[in-house]
């Protein structure tokens, strides 16, 4: 059985969706023009993607993080300031509903007859996996630190993002995948995920920051 149609979701949904969504793509567009176009490289590869990334689930506020934060030169171990710490992990999340969501939708998989469970299963291992490649890759950490903090992170996340998709589908709010209400719900998820994971983010880069001190 899929998730719950949208007949109670408002009809005002539909548009502001279809707004912020165009909205997000030409953020990332933007982002990554400035990023691959006009010299503003970070680090590694791998943060050039969570930035262009940051610009699907923030829109415009990815933009003004972006203008504020984007020169590293004052980060010497590849660590993003802590203001926009949590910017991994969202990203993260963003890749993993992109293709976690039409992946179980195509395979018709369900878990009790729902298919929620599944998508919140798949979208949790592939962005485990995602964070993983970006501590190892961007920060270097050892690769059973790196699985640590990429499970740990994502679990955090779920609070919030998971914790969203669960309320919405109770509540049947949940539209089908293929409307842009659906992306733009969880868009919302995605920051609710930033806010419950950051206090496990914040803590990791403490515990690394003293074991390279």
């Amino acid at each position: 059985m899929d998730m719950p149609m949208n007949d109670r979701v408002p009809d005002w949904v539909t548009p502001l969706a279809w707004v912020f969504l165009a909205l997000s793509l030409a953020t990332a567009a933007v982002i990554a023009v400035d990023v691959l176009l006009r010299g503003h490289r970070q680090r590694t590869r791998t943060l050039d993607v969570v930035w262009i990334c940051s610009g699907l689930y923030l829109g415009p506020f990815a933009l003004l993080l972006w203008r504020r934060h984007r020169d590293p030169a004052d980060r010497t171990d590849g660590a993003l300031p802590t203001a926009v710490e949590g910017l991994p992990g969202g990203s993260a999340s963003a890749l993993a509903h992109l293709v976690g969501v039409p992946l179980v939708v195509a395979s018709g998989l369900t878990i009790a007859g729902i298919d929620l469970w599944v998508m919140i299963l798949v979208i949790g291992a592939l962005a485990i996996a995602l964070l993983f490649v970006h501590e190892r890759a961007t920060l270097g950490t050892p690769v059973g630190t790196a699985a640590f903090a990429a499970v740990l992170t994502v679990l955090a996340f779920d609070v919030g993002m998971g914790g969203w998709m669960v309320l919405l589908h109770l509540a049947e709010l949940m539209p089908p995948a293929s409307e842009g209400a659906f992306w733009f719900l969880m868009q919302l998820g995605v920051v609710l995920g930033l806010v419950t994971g950051y206090p496990v983010v914040r803590w990791l880069a403490e515990r690394r920051g003293v074991a390279t001190a």
